[in-house]
């Protein structure tokens, strides 16, 4: 229940993406929950593997590079969900920050309790 209610707010801010930041298209309901879950995946598997194969590029940049990272695998979900489009780097850069707000939030919204220890 509680990843539904993340999906579900993590959908809501890919659709208010488009009235925030120019450049950002989203046609619908369908495409934003597409989107949301490919993003999650991609973020799951192969964000690790990038941040670890760019961990020097990330120490000498104090971790700013990391905004770079999310910002390109935006742009790979939006050449690979149709309805779904970011104009370039900068865009997907600012789109990136505006989910990390979502993940956030939700993140603060449901809370995972901690294991009962017996």
């Amino acid at each position: 229940m509680k990843f539904i209610i993340r999906l579900v707010i993590n959908v809501l801010f890919l659709l208010l993406a488009p009235f925030i930041i120019s450049g950002v298209a989203v046609s619908g309901w369908w495409a934003a929950l597409v989107t949301a879950i490919i993003l999650g995946l991609i973020n799951a598997v192969i964000r690790p593997l990038i941040i670890l194969l760019t961990l020097p590029i990330n120490i000498l940049t104090l971790g700013l590079f990391t905004l770079v990272i999310n910002g390109l695998l935006v742009l790979l979900v939006s050449s690979i969900v149709q309805g779904f489009s970011v104009d370039g780097l900068w865009t997907a850069i600012w789109l990136s920050i505006w989910l990390w707000v979502g993940s956030w939030l939700s993140n603060a919204l449901v809370k995972d309790e901690p294991p009962v220890s017996r």
